[in-house]
């Protein structure tokens, strides 16, 4: 009897550093793609910036002069307003 409870224990036991092996694993795996996702969120994040630099770029150069104007306007009173907003 004694040998069979001894046994289960030993078993439970290697069960046990199984799972707490995979549980390693499993957390730096989830860490790794935790900062797989902070670098494409800033890569997002720079993209779009350059998209609204493009479109920016685009008003400049192939839009007529009234839509780049309001544009510019649009973006000064944005910046007006960034700037009232710190000053608080």
């Amino acid at each position: 009897m004694f040998d069979a409870v001894k046994q289960k224990i030993t078993q439970l036991i290697a069960a046990y550093e199984s799972e707490r092996a995979e549980c390693d694993r499993l957390r730096a795996e989830l860490e790794k793609s935790e900062e797989h996702n902070k670098i494409y969120r800033q890569q997002i994040i720079e993209l779009e910036r350059q998209i609204d630099n493009q479109r920016l770029a685009g008003a400049f150069l192939c839009g007529d002069n009234k839509d780049s104007k309001k544009k510019i306007d649009r973006l000064i009173k944005e910046i007006d307003k960034c700037i009232s907003l710190m000053e608080g």
